[in-house]
């Protein structure tokens, strides 16, 4: 039994560094017949983009989390955070009406702010078109040193709580 655990966590160790060290993804292609932002706060980075869109939330988290996983399917949560955490994620004086993040654990993730105008005051028109909602991606990538640093100090951590969980259990 012994051996049999000691084998399937060097074959799940091995797979894990083998999931760490591939490539980061490119940023993720802008939905369909959006536009992208000409404002100079939306471009300060090439890791940020914004861009106006007329589709709903849901489609622009369904077409970034296809995009983001264009090259392997995995494993990826989306995590929902509260609108006013935009001005500390995204950037100061950011409107927003969502703000999810969806994860590659262990490596990368990217953020997607949208603001959808609920007053008249705030209609988005650019271009003499009317858009829904203006979303703000940011794409947060990681660097291959830090993955392969935190996923061997917790491989060792486990390796040594089990050890010491079966010096106990003894």
């Amino acid at each position: 039994m012994k051996k049999l655990l000691v084998i399937l966590f060097f074959i799940s160790s091995v797979l894990l560094f083998v999931y760490v060290n591939l490539p980061n993804p490119e940023f993720p292609e802008p939905p369909t017949d959006s536009l992208r932002s000409k404002e100079p706060a939306d471009s300060e980075t090439s890791l940020r983009r914004a861009y106006f869109t007329n589709l709903t939330r849901e489609e622009v988290i369904n077409h970034y989390k296809k995009e983001f996983n264009k090259g392997f399917n995995i494993y990826t949560p989306r995590l929902n955070y509260p609108p006013e955490e935009s001005q500390t994620i995204i950037r100061d004086q950011t409107m927003s009406t969502f703000l999810e993040e969806i994860v590659h654990p262990l490596r990368e993730s990217i953020y997607i702010n949208g603001f959808e105008p609920k007053l008249k005051k705030d209609t988005i028109i650019i271009e003499g078109r009317n858009w829904r909602q203006k979303i703000i991606i940011r794409y947060v990538p990681s660097s291959i040193w830090i993955r392969f640093l935190v996923l061997g100090l917790t491989l060792a951590t486990t390796f040594v709580l089990v050890r010491e969980y079966s010096y106990v259990k003894k």
